[in-house]
């Protein structure tokens, strides 16, 4: 919501415009007042909705010309100011003001204010005021409302700018159609995906407890039992289904909002959109779906154990069937209160565990969300939202792990979730690798890796659960990747695959290391398609003996197509888990920094104890009158 209104008044001379101002900030009449009345500042804390309000007055003259279009332009809202005891400047107001407004291609909430009722005795007259404002309100949208006052008595000189204030922070065009009166499509669906959110149970009824909380969330307070019978009553008089099993149906509810804004309430309705995170424009806010939330590049991002229940919880409430999956249905369902399914262009379901059907089960569900929240943690913060994460802040349902050079140097990982790069040639199983880690069956074609493609499970490690992602690039996006010392620094390990029945598979990922920097990084080799024949590598030594030169495990062989993974998977958990110990060439210069030490510190003691010995010979000799040649050179003495 604004935290400033800018009140433009304007209208024919002689209305009252700058008596109005003066009225409004003296408390009582002027008789004798300047023809502009500077612009007038209220502090927040004196208006009712606590924001800053500018009040600027207008001329009607020729030399006013410029400065009232560029107030118009500049301002919130408009009230054009009419005399009662004269009707030629009502006239004017829909054959001049309004279309001038649109002639500058102003579109900014309107109010209508008739000055100087005490000419007519002091009283508003409603019924015939509706019947000389409705035809202009039909013709004109942007007009709210008309008041009717007096600068002289004073009398609603407040009013009108309440209203003034009431049609920029809580508009009507958004939500009311005044036409057709109805609500407006983008308000209907707003409202309904709130109605959804607020049903906790699903069962398409808001019952006392759920209306109680909605009641709590938007207005800070309780719902009394009069106040829930009252709303009852009403709705099942006039709105056919609104009432079901003692609940609130989504017709009822979509009643209520209509009549409270037929009421001239609007103020209710925004403050319920608001809360739930809504702007003028009926889309939910940046700022509500991304909330300030820094991350060190060093840094990943995890779930929670509040976020972890929140996606647990979710998953259970639409599990209709009970059977420990979403099914398609399910997750429609589930997601219709956002844009829709995230991982969709990502292959999903393949990219986690699901049933024999493809429905996706809690634990896929979870590994799922694992892998979003690391890749990308602001979808994740915004889905959350969509869903209808309560606990405030959201951010509460995220955690910032540490730094990975700091895990590496203290060589204790902190993290649960690892990101893991495969590569390796066209061709040598790394597709199948992925598939085979998230559950799904071995595919005898070939289909050649366009595009970044990720999977996801948990590993159980010692009875603890980790998530491992593993990705695998394209031949476009692998080089992009690991050019990239941003992207390559996210990775907590790197697989390098070759077809142990292909001589040239091993080669690739040989230049591959040349070609760039990797060397920081956990690493594994792995040789797969172990069920055929093993052929000897085309390169200047064995896979073996390669590994053997850097200090790292020789190549785990394993066959997809046989299912003999080696737990390959653990292997590579392991590593990310243990960073020191499969670093390329790590272990050769940890052994030789380590022998350096040690032969530092017992050369150091040996000299120290000789030079000791030495020194207490030397002294004594030098008493006996007789000093060897060889202690004066050692001592300088010569």
């Amino acid at each position: 919501m604004r935290r400033d209104v800018r009140i433009l008044l304007v209208g024919d001379e002689g209305v009252g415009k700058s008596t109005i101002i003066t009225s409004l900030i003296k408390e009582s009449y002027v008789a004798h007042v300047q023809h502009i009345v500077p612009e007038v500042t209220i502090p927040p804390e004196v208006t009712p909705e606590n924001v800053t309000t500018y009040i600027v007055d207008s001329g009607a003259g020729p030399y006013d010309r410029m400065h009232l279009e560029s107030e118009i332009r500049k301002a919130h809202v408009i009230c054009v100011v009419y005399s009662i005891d004269n009707p030629n400047s009502f006239d004017r107001i829909p054959t001049y003001w309004l279309p001038h407004f649109r002639q500058l291609g102003v579109n900014v909430p309107v109010i209508l204010v008739g000055n100087k009722i005490d000419l007519r005795g002091g009283e508003v007259t409603n019924e015939a005021l509706e019947d000389e404002i409705i035809p202009i309100m039909n013709e004109f949208k942007e007009v709210e409302t008309c008041v009717e006052c007096s600068a002289k008595l004073p009398l609603n000189v407040s009013e009108v700018f309440y209203f003034a204030q009431k049609a920029v922070l809580h508009p009507t065009a958004p939500l009311y159609d005044s036409r057709d009166h109805v609500l407006k499509p983008a308000c209907v669906a707003a409202l309904r995906r709130i109605f959804k959110l607020c049903d906790t149970n699903k069962d398409g009824i808001l019952d006392a407890s759920e209306l109680n909380e909605f009641q709590r969330k938007c207005f800070d307070a309780p719902l009394q039992l009069q106040e829930l019978e009252g709303i009852k009553a009403i709705v099942q008089e006039h709105a056919e289904g609104g009432v079901r099993d003692e609940g609130l149906t989504e017709t009822g509810f979509l009643y209520l909002h209509t009549i409270f804004i037929q009421r001239g309430r609007l103020e209710t309705t925004w403050t319920v959109l608001r809360k739930f995170g809504y702007a003028e424009d009926l889309r939910l806010t940046e700022g509500f779906l991304s909330p300030k939330f820094d991350v060190h590049p060093d840094c990943s991002v995890e779930l929670s154990p509040l976020g972890y229940q929140f996606f647990t919880d979710i998953f259970e409430t639409f599990d209709k069937d009970q059977d420990g999956a979403l099914n398609a249905e399910e997750l429609e369902e589930l997601f219709s209160t956002s844009p829709g399914n995230p991982w969709l262009s990502q292959g999903f379901p393949e990219t986690t565990l699901a049933d024999e059907s493809g429905a996706v089960t809690l634990q896929g569900w979870l590994a799922q969300w694992s892998m979003t929240t690391l890749l990308d943690h602001k979808t994740t913060l915004a889905y959350l939202a969509y869903l209808g994460y309560s606990n405030e802040p959201r951010t509460g349902a995220l955690q910032i792990t540490r730094a990975r050079k700091i895990d590496r140097r203290k060589g204790k990982v902190t993290r649960n979730v690892f990101l893991c790069y495969v590569c390796g040639a066209a061709g040598s199983g790394k597709t199948s690798l992925l598939r085979a880690f998230a559950g799904k069956p071995y595919r005898w074609s070939y289909e050649p890796t366009s595009k970044v493609l990720s999977v996801v499970n948990s590993v159980d490690i010692d009875g603890s659960e980790k998530y491992l992602v593993l990705q695998e690039f394209g031949s476009k996006y692998e080089a992009e990747t690991l050019r990239s010392s941003k992207k390559t620094d996210l990775a907590d390990a790197i697989v390098y695959v070759h077809d142990s029945s292909d001589t040239n598979s091993f080669s690739y990922i040989s230049n591959l290391r040349q070609q760039y920097s990797l060397d920081h990084i956990p690493t594994l080799f792995v040789a797969t398609k172990s069920d055929l024949d093993l052929a000897l590598q085309r390169h200047e030594v064995q896979p073996d003996v390669y590994c053997r030169r850097l200090g790292l495990q020789v190549p785990v062989s394993v066959s997809v197509k046989t299912g003999q993974m080696a737990d390959v998977f653990h292997v590579v958990c392991g590593i990310a888990m243990n960073p020191q110990s499969a670093i390329p060439g790590g272990g050769e210069r940890a052994l030789s920094r380590t022998a350096r030490v040690r032969m530092y510190v017992t050369l150091t003691a040996l000299l120290g104890g000789c030079t000791a010995g030495l020194l207490v010979l030397y002294r004594t000799l030098r008493q006996g009158g007789g000093v060897p040649w060889w202690a004066s050179w050692l001592f300088g003495r010569r």
